[in-house]
C-alpha cells in the first residue's frame, strides 16, 4: 500500500481526490489538507510516500511548498492552469493532473507512482555497501562508492565527484538524502556542504582535504568528528 496524502484548498476538489484515492486498492489515504501548513506539520510527524498537491493555494502555492520540503513524497500536481506544468516537471513530479480530471487519468497517475515506489523500494531491499542508482539527466546512473572522492551539496543539486572523470555527476537531490544512502564507515560530512570517501583521502593541508586540485574545507561543527577518524589512523 502506498501512503497517500491530498492538499487541495477547495473543498470539492479536495473531496474528489479523497474519493479517487480511497477507490484505488493499491493507495492508503493517510491526511487530507485543505492548506499546505496542517500537511507540513503532518509530514513532521508522519511518512507519506505519494502526495496529491493542488498548485494555486493562498499563501502557499503547491509548488512552493514542495520546495521547501528537505524530502518530500513523490508528487502529483493538480491544477486548472497549464502554464504552471513546466514548473511542475522541474520539481520532479510524477505527473500533471489539469483539472478537471476523471478517475481514468488519476488512475493513470496513481499507476505511475506505483511502478516508481515500487522500482525504488526493490532497489532499498537489494541496497549493499558497493553501490546505489542516482537519477542523473533523465538516467538512472549507478555510482560505486569505491569511485567517489566527495560530494558537493548545492541548493536543489549535489555533484558526485568520480575518480578518473572530469566531470562530476550531477543530480536534483538533496545532500542529507544522499547522506543516508551511504556507508557510515566509508563516508563523513565534514562540512554543511561536502561529503567525503575517507578511504580516498591522502593530503590534508591545514584543516582542507586535498582531492587533486581542490581543496575541502573541514569546518568547526564537523572538526571533532574528523580529528577522532584521524586519531584512529595517526602514527
Amino acid at each position: 500500500m502506498i501512503r497517500t496524502i491530498a492538499i487541495d484548498d477547495e473543498p470539492l476538489a479536495l473531496q474528489l481526490l479523497t474519493n479517487y484515492i480511497e477507490k484505488t486498492p493499491f493507495l492508503d489515504l493517510i491526511g487530507a489538507f485543505d492548506n499546505p501548513i496542517d500537511a507540513m506539520e503532518f509530514l513532521n510527524e508522519q511518512e507519506a510516500d505519494l502526495m496529491f498537491i493542488d498548485i494555486q493555494m493562498p499563501d502557499l502555492t503547491g509548488i512552493e511548498f514542495a520546495r521547501i520540503l528537505e524530502n518530500p513524497p513523490k508528487l502529483v500536481f493538480t491544477t486548472a492552469f497549464e502554464k504552471y506544468a513546466l514548473e511542475g516537471f522541474k520539481l520532479d513530479a510524477i505527473d500533471y493532473l489539469l483539472k478537471p480530471f476523471g478517475y481514468e487519468e488519476f488512475l493513470k497517475a496513481a499507476k505511475k507512482a506505483q511502478k516508481l515506489i515500487q522500482y525504488q523500494s526493490q532497489e532499498t531491499v537489494e541496497s549493499n555497501n558497493a553501490f546505489l542508482f542516482l537519477k542523473s539527466d533523465y538516467k538512472i546512473r549507478r555510482i560505486n562508492f569505491n569511485d567517489i572522492l566527495y560530494i558537493e551539496g548545492l541548493k536543489d543539486y549535489v555533484k558526485v565527484f568520480l575518480q578518473h572523470q572530469d566531470k562530476p555527476v550531477m543530480s536534483l537531490n538533496s545532500l542529507k538524502a544522499l547522506e543516508s544512502k551511504l556507508p557510515e564507515e566509508k563516508f563523513m560530512r565534514v562540512h554543511r556542504s561536502f561529503i567525503v570517501n575517507l578511504e580516498k583521502i591522502e593530503t590534508i593541508d591545514r584543516s582542507r582535504i586535498v582531492f587533486g586540485k581542490e581543496y575541502i574545507p573541514v569546518s568547526d561543527q564537523f572538526k571533532k568528528q574528523f580529528k577522532d577518524f584521524l586519531d584512529k589512523n595517526f602514527i
